[in-house]
């Protein structure tokens, strides 16, 4: 971890709820859009922390009116007592997904699986984080997203029309940590070329191409992102695209961009669905086993036979959050505080202070 210092939790809070105060965010907001960037940097998933959060804001959310500061969520009626609809009337994503996570927690409780469509909000970022906080909780969890911008060729095409369009899940684990698949739909996302350009490092063959449609490794030269598996990766991306249609949501090739018909939507759609684990429990595990004891013998007979090397998924994150609870605080290349310290200068407030 060399390469890393060490940011006090408490100093990063401070500067990124001052960045979402001072364009027009409500406190609660801030802190909930704080509280995600926080957790992402602390599991050291480098492509959604806060540079990445008040960047993507800047460019399609506040700046412009893709997101709006302030807007409250409005339910919508529903006869199905275990789904709900919410219109989240632009409202900053990542306080809509916090609020949308403990909604579902709360239905999955009375009818055992609850499930929460939203349309007309913006962005989530890392959508590991809430899956991550449902499973340690104690439910499995599963959110996709529509991504703010389409910048994903389709397999066999060559122009963009699809988002990096997460999928996120989140199981309990007997094995320390919750076991979590979140991933983009694309080779790589888009945060992580910005993460790349900033530290002058090349990208992964077959993740990226330039204006042309050609491939390339510079991120300087990336004008649209690659599907990760080929048609695989399109088929899970075009998945968030069906759900996010279904719900309301609109063409992706305008979704984020101002565009002269007010009709159209250029908003994103998140979808949301809890499951109780008592609902999947077939109360007949052998030898007597519970049901986190009859995940356990499954995960070890996996990890079993030889397979040294293998792990979980979740694993990775585990272990960044160990490293950063250790030197505790957060941990930021110096490229990273760099880019920190210039929102600070621009607000006037403290600048970080590595160590």
């Amino acid at each position: 971890m060399s390469e890393f210092l060490t940011i006090p939790r408490e100093a990063h809070d401070s500067l990124v709820i001052a960045a979402y105060k001072s364009r027009g965010y409500s406190e609660e907001e801030a802190v909930l859009g704080t509280k995600l960037a926080a957790e992402a940097a602390r599991h050291g998933v480098r492509t959604h922390h806060a540079l990445k959060a008040l960047h993507l804001d800047h460019l399609f959310g506040s700046a412009i009116g893709g997101c709006a500061p302030r807007a409250e969520i409005e339910v919508l009626p529903s006869r199905f007592p275990a789904s709900e609809i919410w219109n989240a009337n632009k409202k900053l994503g990542q306080a809509v997904a916090y609020q949308a996570i403990d909604r579902a927690i709360e239905l999955a409780d009375q009818y055992g699986i609850a499930q929460i469509a939203v349309d007309n909000t913006f962005h989530y970022l890392w959508g590991g984080g809430y899956v991550m906080e449902a499973a340690e909780r104690g439910y499995f969890a599963y959110t996709n997203c529509t991504s703010t911008l389409a910048e994903v060729v389709p397999f066999g095409g060559k122009f963009p029309t699809l988002g990096t369009n997460p999928h996120s899940w989140g199981i309990p684990s007997p094995n320390g940590f919750p076991i979590v698949m979140d991933w983009a739909t694309s080779t790589v996302a888009m945060g992580r070329v910005q993460a790349l350009k900033r530290e002058g490092k090349q990208l992964p063959p077959g993740a990226a191409v330039d204006k042309n449609g050609q491939p390339t490794l510079d991120p300087n030269e990336v004008s649209a992102l690659l599907p990760f598996g080929g048609h695989k990766g399109y088929g899970m991306s075009l998945l968030n695209e069906i759900f996010g249609g279904l719900i309301g949501g609109s063409i992706p090739t305008i979704r984020g961009r101002e565009i002269a018909d007010k009709e159209e939507k250029t908003t994103t759609a998140f979808y949301f669905h809890v499951i109780h684990p008592e609902a999947l429990s077939g109360r007949n595990f052998v030898k007597g086993r519970s049901q986190m004891e009859n995940l356990k013998a499954v995960l070890d007979d996996i990890l079993g036979h030889g397979n040294d090397n293998a792990m979980l998924p979740g694993q990775i994150e585990a272990k960044a959050r160990k490293a950063s609870d250790e030197a505790g605080g957060l941990l930021f290349t110096p490229a990273e505080i760099g880019e920190f310290n210039e929102i600070a200068r621009e607000l006037g407030v403290a600048e970080l202070v590595g160590s």
